[in-house]
Parts: structure tokens; sequence; C-alpha cells
């Protein structure tokens, strides 16, 4: 059965109190906070369709009704418009982002900023290698016969390995493979580089190739093999700030997801470009997340997604300012790593 507008007004009117304060919400209070134009009478008996429907739900006798996953969701896809960020939150959230010196400044900022502002748990995943290019190589002697190399992606993120060569290698040998491997690799995708690094071998010199062969082994460990991820976390305090009925009255759960980074690249490692992903409670694939919400988004310069940030909370969640918070951040580191 389709719900009519006024029914929709009072599911709008009953989410937007439960989130703001945290106690069950009643037809008189309704009636009392809302112009909704009808008496409380006629409120009861459309909470009471909404009820039957699966929209909302009563948490002990004589209390009022909360929202269930099914009504945040029909509030989050069609009554909720997504508010816009005041003057002062977009200035705030540039002035702190603009400081960021290198990349783990940007993304540790960007987590305690994302918590602060949304008062949720908040996750940013760094840069993912998987989805960077080469931006410059660098081969630094350490003696004639150990280089440091350092591989400085295009998203800023840098990863640095010991090379040990077997015999030792002049300083213009190693200007020559220095120049070798960024002529070759500068540009590529750090996934399309390993046929790239086979050439290099079979084109150097024969006075340069045992080196290159040595030095070929530790670039594909760089650049392709180490695929592990990082994530940044911040905020795991505001899950103690919500009510009762938040997270079925159990954090447990929801701390022992959190430990899991694989999860938690799962929830926000996926996200597409330019879109936000609204997950609400029993919509979670994780068992232990099916009392909470995420709300994520893909971030990267211009329209090249390079990662995924987001926050996690009760399902009652201020989703409309959530859902603006989490896109304006995201577009904001998305700027400073095109600046940079």
């Amino acid at each position: 059965m389709g719900l009519d507008d006024r029914k929709l007004a009072v599911l709008r009117a009953i989410v937007e109190d439960y989130v703001a304060t945290q106690e069950p919400v009643g037809s008189k209070t309704l009636v009392e906070r809302h112009q909704l134009g009808v008496s409380p009478a006629t409120v009861r008996n459309d909470m009471a369709v909404l009820e039957e429907e699966g929209y909302i739900r009563q948490p002990h006798t004589s209390a009022g009704r909360v929202p269930t996953d099914r009504g945040y969701r029909l509030f989050v896809d069609r009554l909720s418009r997504v508010k816009p960020l005041s003057p002062a939150e977009r200035r705030a959230i540039e002035r702190f982002l603009v400081g960021a010196v290198d990349l783990d400044d940007v993304v540790h900022r960007t987590v305690r900023l994302l918590a602060q502002l949304t008062r949720q748990v908040a996750v940013v995943q760094y840069p993912s290698l998987a989805r960077s290019s080469v931006r410059h190589l660098e081969l630094v002697p350490i003696s004639t016969t150990r280089l440091m190399l350092v591989m400085i992606a295009d998203t800023g993120r840098v990863e640095q390995r010991l090379v040990e060569l077997a015999a030792p290698v002049p300083a213009d040998d190693v200007l020559d493979l220095r120049r070798l491997v960024n002529e070759k690799l500068v540009g590529s995708r750090l996934s399309d580089t390993p046929p790239l690094v086979q050439a290099l071998v079979d084109e150097s010199a024969p006075h340069l190739r045992g080196a290159m062969t040595t030095l070929s082994t530790v670039l594909l460990e760089t650049l392709v093999e180490r695929t592990e991820e990082r994530l940044a976390l911040a905020g795991t305090a505001n899950l103690t700030r919500g009510g009762l009925l938040d997270f079925q009255g159990s954090l447990r759960p929801i701390l022992e997801a959190l430990e899991e980074e694989v999860v938690l690249l799962k929830l926000i490692g996926e996200a597409e470009p330019s879109t936000t992903r609204v997950l609400i409670g029993d919509e979670n694939e994780v068992d232990n997340l099916r009392a909470a919400s995420v709300v994520s988004t893909g971030y990267g310069p211009g329209t090249t997604i390079v990662g995924g940030l987001g926050v996690l909370g009760p399902t009652r969640m201020d989703y409309p300012g959530t859902i603006a918070t989490v896109r304006a951040v995201a577009r904001y580191v998305g700027e400073l790593l095109a600046q940079n």
C-alpha cells in the first residue's frame, strides 16, 4: 500500500523528532511540535498504519513510536532534503584541511574533522595504491651495494624500500638506473607496471643488467605486490553518546567490527564516484553492524576516485546533515589532492 502525503509527513516528523530527542515520539507531541493540520486522533490513525506497514514500531508498552530501518530508508530516499552546510561550517572545513603538510596529515585531519562535524565514528581510507599512478621514483645510494628506493604516487602516497645489490654499483650507474626507471614508469598506473618493469630488465645495457634485475624485484614488490590498504579511524567515543535504544543496547559488536580493517574497507573502500552510499541497519552485510548505519562516498582529484571515506553511527542518525558533511569533506579533500 502506498503512503499518502499526510502519512509521509507524519513519518518525517517522527524521524526528525526521534533523532533530535532520543525519545520515542507520541501523537500528542507530534501535533504540538509540527503543523500537521490534523487532530491527534487522525495522527494516531496514521501512526497505526505506519506501524502496520513496518515503518515505525513501539519499543515498549505505553511509549511513543520509533522509526524502523524501513522507516529510515524511506526517509532517506524520499523525505529528507540534504542540509546545505552553513558558510561557517564550510570555512571551518577549508581552514582545517588547508593547513595539512603531507598526505598523512591530510588523512588524519580529514578523519578528525568528519568525527567532530558529524559526532559519529569516522573512517578514511588512505589513497589506494591500486588506484594510483607513479609520479616519481628516487634512488638514494646508502653505500656502494645498498640503495633506498622511494616511490611517490600521484596521490602523495610515499613508499620506501631497501635494495641490496649483489655487487658495488658506481654513482654514475645509479644515476642511469634512476633515469631509466623514471622514463619508463612515471605516469603509469601502478597496476599496469609489471610488463614495463620486465621491459626495463630486457632493455638495459649489459653492465646495468645485474643491478636492474635486483631493482626490478623490489620495484614489483613496491608497485604491485604490496596491496595492503591503510585506514584512519576517529571518534569511537561518539558511540557512547546515544540513548538506550541505539545499537540494540550493546556496543560490543560495533567495537569488534571497528577492529576489523577488512570489514571497514568493504564498507567505505567500494565507494563509487560522486555517489553517497547510505546503508541502514540490516542492509549492512556485516552481522555486527546490523544495528548501525554507514554513510560513505569516494574521494579523489577531479573525477578520479583514489579512496573512500565515511561515518558510522546508530540508525538514529541525522541523515540529511551527515550526508551533506560527508559529501563536502570528500569534495574538499579531492580539491586538495588535485592541487597537490
